[in-house]
């Protein structure tokens, strides 16, 4: 054992991962938040930054940018290419294309880990009681998964007037509020596409479709993803070209015991 990362969740890293060092303001749901000071005490003891996290939001009736349209308009003329909202009555289906995705997409990401199906499927039904059929969005090429855009509503907007407890009679607050409170703003979990489609356009193809019902629905005005850390500067790319501004940051910090080595941030992808 060389060095100690952290804050982390000893899980995945889509929820709890981070110290957040700017935008305190209300957190999206499975997001750390904390006092200022952390920071500060963090760094005196000897942590430095691993990477950052960068966190980008967007108003849904902005304006997309014209190199996803490009994209779109070029891909749309390909008549095996098809874009699918999922459906909650097919999550198997989708469970297996999600995990045969993201293993394409990440598998040679260092520390990416490959996923299973079942495991998604596991994940997948525990989050059915909040999913949005309309927010999130499969390519495939021939019926072939090819990329995948997955949203989900900030459960943050139902769950502040919680105080904190999800009990029984919490539950039923959250049920109430789901029911009779208006959710404006999801939050974008993952974006992928398989190795053989990027640079293709593919992304600009699955935005503005998906980007085009979410205005049909209009059930949303306000989109915020996940992070995004600094080592993927692609990512990165996609979310400036949205024309989006980073609404807060989070810094994964490491820790060298031997303090004699040296310290290196994580490689870039």
């Amino acid at each position: 054992m060389e060095a100690m990362d952290g804050p982390i969740n000893f899980g995945e890293r889509d929820k709890f991962w981070g110290l957040l060092i700017e935008g305190f303001h209300e957190p999206l749901y499975g997001m750390n938040f904390h006092a200022p000071y952390y920071q500060k005490l963090f760094e005196n003891y000897g942590f430095q930054i691993y990477f950052n996290q960068l966190c980008y939001g967007r108003k849904v009736y902005d304006e997309v940018s014209q190199v996803f349209m490009n994209g779109h308009r070029m891909n749309a003329k390909n008549p095996n290419l098809k874009a699918v909202h999922w459906k909650k009555n097919q999550l198997e289906k989708f469970a297996h294309d999600f995990a045969e995705i993201y293993n394409k997409a990440w598998a040679n990401h260092g520390e990416g880990k490959q996923i299973e199906a079942k495991k998604v499927l596991k994940m997948f039904q525990t989050m059915k009681p909040i999913l949005d059929e309309n927010i999130s969005w499969f390519i495939y090429e021939n019926d072939k998964p090819i990329a995948m855009w997955i949203n989900i509503p900030d459960l943050n907007q139902w769950f502040k007037y919680l105080n904190g407890k999800f009990g029984w009679l919490e539950k039923l607050k959250f049920l109430m509020a789901k029911f009779f409170i208006k959710n404006k703003k999801m939050v974008g979990l993952v974006f992928g596409i398989v190795p053989e489609w990027q640079r293709k356009g593919i992304d600009g193809f699955m935005i503005w479709e998906g980007t085009k019902h979410f205005r049909k629905t209009r059930n949303y005005t306000d989109y915020e993803m996940q992070w995004i850390g600094d080592f993927n500067p692609r990512m990165i790319k996609i979310a400036e070209n949205l024309e989006t501004k980073v609404t807060r940051k989070l810094a994964t910090y490491r820790y060298i015991f031997d303090r004699n080595l040296s310290f290196e941030r994580h490689k870039m992808l």
